[in-house]
């Protein structure tokens, strides 16, 4: 799946980037997400951020054992500080090993470590592409961070059990289509996507 030899971080730098760029009255704007608005999609990237800090750390508790579809997350106070310091955080956290062995949890469902380090940068990718397409900015992502994305996604698809995608069903996309696309379709996504 991935190993610990990915590093979260340039990719972290990518997300954090884009946050910044996000301006008051684009909160509001839709996202590739359909429950999503911008802030909402700000929220979850927080969110997941602690939980999968958390994960790494093996700090098993609330912040890994809530499903992230139990409530529309909602943007923090703070979220201009907060939300670029919970991405450094879980890249710190995951630079470590140790994070990447044994087993864990996040969104309540047991995980080995490496894969839960690939659930990590997937959501990275693919929020990141849905930050970028919801509020007008260029996106590429890290190379390493979208391969890993692209074997989790691939992998999954092939999983009966999940009905052909993680987030929603696969969207069709040509073989020979760019890599950043081929992953948002596993995504359950239209690569196409605009505001």
């Amino acid at each position: 799946m991935t190993d610990p030899t990915l590093d979260l971080g340039p990719q972290a730098l990518i997300v954090a980037r884009l946050v910044a760029g996000v301006t008051e009255r684009q909160l509001d704007d839709v996202t590739p997400c359909p429950a999503y608005a911008v802030h909402h999609l700000l929220g979850h990237l927080g969110g997941l951020a602690v939980a999968f800090r958390d994960a790494g750390r093996k700090d098993l508790g609330t912040r890994t054992d809530t499903s992230p579809d139990s409530a529309v997350p909602e943007i923090a106070p703070d979220w201009r500080a907060s939300l670029p310091k919970a991405l450094d955080e879980l890249v710190e956290v995951w630079r470590d090993p140790t994070a990447w062995a044994g087993e864990t949890r996040a969104g309540g469902v047991p995980l080995p470590g490496a894969v839960a380090g690939a659930v990590a940068a997937d959501e990275l990718v693919v929020h990141g592409w849905d930050l970028a397409r919801a509020t007008g900015q260029e996106y590429e992502p890290d190379a390493a961070a979208l391969h890993a994305s692209y074997g989790f996604l691939a992998a999954a698809a092939q999983d009966p059990g999940r009905g052909g995608g993680v987030f929603g069903p696969v969207v069709r996309t040509p073989d020979d289509a760019p890599l950043l696309d081929r992953v948002i379709a596993l995504s359950g996504r239209d690569p196409g996507w605009k505001s």
